[in-house]
């Protein structure tokens, strides 16, 4: 186990295009740390940097005290997880899980041990004989961890390894990640396009966007404070509804947009200045009759979408559009005019200019 570090890490390919830029942060040891943001984010380029299979424009990684910024892939004592499964096809499980060992020179003892343990912690004991194409796709991926496993290496890094997979699939394999970090406390360093994964596995969480990164913190801290409109919209779904307009005095600050406007509690901020208020889709309570006493959005429902344990209602009040979520019971009807109320205590306020937060 170790400690992972990167300071002022960089990488602009040949057409001048920055793929990561100015990445300075710390994985701690036995952390298991998300890196997540929208396809093209950079994600994947950073991991690969870490793994070596990319080379740094400039800056520095450390892995525990050692710089290993241009040390080939098998001199970093990491071990990779991929997208796809890699397996090799005409050998079994069991050989599949050694096979990088013997590449190394292990002892056969040594390869067996090692390879016993990763089958039995992941369940793959009665698979060892079969061939990849006689297994299912959540096998396959657990005979991928395996092989990392065997290693025993400082680092594990896992680029979108559940992307493969359907729904279902991605829930127990989720589960069995976070089990197996749990038991071994190795620090691993986990890509992913979905919020959910980065939610529900990460003890912190990095977002990038274009290269850059947004925001560093534990996931109900990144949900409850992002740090801009960005990091608002991304993680969370339905994601974040943003109320656009002017903020001026009337008995109180009113957030008036095109063709309406909302009631908000006072917050450092001037009249006139130009904002985006957020309101999550759970922070949005129907209220009896058209009238709010706390100045709620009165607009019109445009779509109901029940998923069993709740519901989402899409509305439209002037030019704003709003979800939220809700109990499936006593819906109202499509195009029946409804009443939203803001907790006020959960409204986030950003720029509307730079998209950074505004603090209350």
């Amino acid at each position: 186990m170790a400690e992972v570090t990167l300071h002022s890490v960089r990488k602009v390919y040949p057409n001048g295009h920055v793929a990561i830029d100015e990445a300075t942060f710390g994985i701690r040891d036995g952390e298991l740390l998300v890196l997540v943001g929208p396809s093209g984010c950079g994600k994947s380029t950073l991991l690969r940097l870490i793994a070596g299979l990319e080379e740094a424009t400039s800056g520095s990684i450390l892995i525990g005290e050692r710089d290993v910024t241009r040390l080939e892939p098998r001199d970093r004592d990491i071990a990779m997880v991929f997208q796809s499964y890699a397996l090799y096809p005409h050998m079994t499980v069991a050989r599949n899980l050694g096979f990088g060992l013997e590449l190394r020179g292990h002892e056969p003892a040594e390869i067996e041990k090692r390879v016993n343990e990763a089958a039995q912690m992941l369940e793959l004991t009665q698979f060892m004989d079969r061939l990849p194409r006689q297994l299912s796709g959540g096998q396959r991926q657990r005979v991928a961890l395996g092989r990392a496993l065997v290693r025993h290496p400082q680092v594990f890094l896992l680029d979108e390894p559940l992307s493969n997979l359907d729904a279902k699939l991605r829930a127990s394999t989720r589960a069995e990640i976070a089990r197996l970090h749990r038991t071994l406390g190795t620090t691993m360093i986990y890509v992913t396009h979905d919020q959910v994964e980065a939610m529900t596995l990460g003890q912190r969480i990095v977002v990038l966007d274009r290269g850059i990164i947004q925001q560093i913190d534990a996931p109900m801290q990144i949900y409850e404070r992002p740090v801009n409109l960005f990091v608002a919209g991304f993680l969370g779904n339905p994601a974040m509804n943003f109320f656009r307009g002017r903020l001026r005095q009337a008995d109180g600050l009113v957030l008036e947009g095109e063709g309406a406007q909302l009631r908000l509690p006072a917050f450092k901020a001037q009249t006139g200045q130009e904002i985006v208020a957020g309101v999550r889709p759970e922070d949005l309570h129907v209220v009896e009759g058209t009238a709010a006493p706390g100045g709620g959005l009165t607009g019109t429902v445009e779509l109901l979408e029940s998923i069993g344990s709740e519901a989402f209602i899409h509305a439209t009040c002037g030019g704003w559009k709003l979800i939220a979520r809700a109990s499936p019971y006593n819906l109202p009807a499509v195009g029946a005019r409804i009443t939203l109320q803001p907790a006020p205590d959960r409204i986030h306020f950003f720029d509307a200019q730079t998209g950074k937060r505004l603090e209350q």
